[in-house]
């Protein structure tokens, strides 16, 4: 008897799939990202580079001048009056507005445990900035403001606030003051909420007054954050324009001018788009150099809390 054996025939199989690396799905996440960054930064950044050795009316071909912008922002009074301004302000700013945002981080860490009242400090800083100028601005109007009918009443009388040339600084800085607190104090909240509660308890049964564990371990262990808050601060700062812009549009007699809104008014005010361009790259680096020491002397790159 004869077997016959029948042979089944092979099944192709497919290769397996490999999975694409993981330094290219990572790519893959960021391209939107890198995408805008070259768009709307990178782009308009070089571009910038290139037009402030231009002289550029917006109407007419940009005409090349060299370093004639350059030399004419060295020797413009204005230029370096704006800049003075923007200096007191950022005095008047970034001081009260850490310490503030600081005393309040505190208290919310010790006090208040209500996640209802922390979500209500970040509030204002989700306000547009020009909303927020409007509302101050109607809110210290000499003659309609509320505030001023309320100081009617004492002996202070009532205030010009942005109509001063003493008082429209610092009125303009307790303005961002009240927009921007709340965020710096969460962030240092947070950088609270990381330092352990054992270093506290050690400190006390030390004996350590509540000062100086403030002052020996808080503040030394809240160094990142408040290098993060003090070089954010001081850009944003050295920026202001929005609200300069909505409520005194550089006066009263220029007391506001600050430099970005020197810039504007020589960008789109005067058409010389060339020089408010040279302009925004002296400024540029002048936040370079700060924000550089800045960071070397708060020692940005160490940290405490090991």
């Amino acid at each position: 008897m004869t077997t016959q054996t029948e042979s089944t025939p092979l099944r192709a199989t497919a290769p397996p799939r490999r999975a694409p690396p993981q330094a290219l799905v990572g790519y893959l996440f960021i391209l939107p990202a890198m995408v805008g960054f070259l768009v709307f930064y990178l782009y308009p950044a070089l571009r910038g580079v290139q037009i402030s050795f231009t002289d550029w009316n917006l109407l007419s071909a940009p005409k090349s001048v060299g370093l004639a912008n350059y030399a004419e922002v060295i020797h413009d009074p204005k230029f370096w009056s704006a800049l003075g301004i923007t200096v007191q302000y950022v005095l008047w700013n970034i001081p009260l507005q850490t310490v503030l945002a600081l005393a309040l981080a505190v208290a919310m860490d010790r006090l208040v445990k209500s996640m209802f009242i922390k979500g209500l400090l970040i509030l204002p800083y989700l306000l547009s900035s020009v909303v927020v100028a409007m509302v101050f601005l109607w809110l210290l109007d000499p003659f309609l403001g509320i505030v001023n009918q309320w100081l009617a009443a004492t002996p202070l009388g009532k205030q010009a606030f942005f109509s001063s040339a003493e008082q429209a600084i610092p009125t303009i800085a307790f303005v961002n003051i009240w927009k921007h607190m709340g965020f710096n104090a969460l962030l240092f909240y947070a950088g609270l909420q990381a330092i352990p509660r054992t270093v506290y308890e050690a400190a006390a049964i030390d004996g350590a007054s509540e000062m100086t564990t403030f002052r020996r371990i808080t503040l030394p262990l809240l160094r990142p954050v408040m290098v993060f808050v003090l070089v954010t601060s001081l850009i944003g700062s050295f920026q202001i324009f929005d609200t300069v812009a909505v409520t005194t549009q550089g006066g009263p007699a220029d007391a506001t001018r600050v430099l970005v809104y020197y810039i504007y008014q020589n960008a789109f005010s005067f058409f010389r788009m060339g020089y408010a361009t040279a302009m925004s790259m002296v400024l540029f680096v002048i936040l370079v150099v700060f924000t550089l020491l800045q960071m070397r002397l708060l020692r940005a790159n160490e940290s405490d809390l090991e």
